[in-house]
């Protein structure tokens, strides 16, 4: 007879959201249900229905769950690049992986895919609320990096393999570029390092 410790709800969601990232990484988007992370973390499905409400609902979180850490472990390489601790290649290697090897592009294209369009908000925002913290609003030279950074990481994420083999290219190719891009943008805005 096995006991099972009763988790706080906080707890209890978390666990259900490593789960789904996992799955995610492992097995792809379509992958993340209620029924498989319900499986993998030993709840019920109803006790995920519970924490989410449905797989929409689950799906939304993992978005959040995923931009919030990834958003903060991108920030933090952002402040030591500026302090000579990093370098902006660990930054664009940093956003290039959450879209790729971290599922984050999978996601995206998935949840557009099945109308569940607001569940990339909580990507937007996360963004958004990182370079409102590391530079100050008029900083535009940084806001369009951002954008064109994501982008390019999104699309990697998507085509970058194929293209890259297709245009006779190393797989580095685009993370090279966005480093460049990057680098140029930070000259611009007038920060030290990157």
């Amino acid at each position: 007879m096995s006991i099972r410790k009763r988790l706080s709800q906080e707890e209890s969601r978390t666990l259900a959201l490593d789960a789904a990232r996992q799955l995610l990484i492992e097995q792809g988007p379509q992958a993340v249900t209620l029924k498989a992370v319900a499986g993998r973390v030993g709840r019920t499905h109803a006790n995920l229905l519970h924490h989410f409400g449905s797989a929409a609902g689950l799906q939304k979180a993992l978005a959040r769950h995923l931009a919030r850490t990834i958003c903060a472990t991108i920030a933090q390489a952002v402040i030591a690049s500026r302090t000579g601790g990093g370098s902006p290649r660990q930054i664009v290697d940093l956003t290039f992986d959450a879209f790729d090897r971290e599922g984050g592009g999978a996601l995206a294209s998935w949840m557009l895919l099945t109308g569940n369009k607001d569940a990339l908000d909580p990507i937007v925002d996360a963004i958004h609320d990182m370079v409102d913290e590391l530079h100050d609003y008029g900083s535009g030279a940084m806001r369009e990096a951002t954008l064109m950074l994501v982008l390019m990481a999104l699309g990697d994420a998507q085509l970058g393999g194929p293209m890259s083999q297709a245009l006779d290219l190393p797989r580095s190719a685009m993370r090279t570029m966005a480093e460049q891009m990057l680098i140029e943008a930070a000259e611009r805005a007038g920060l030290r390092g990157g």
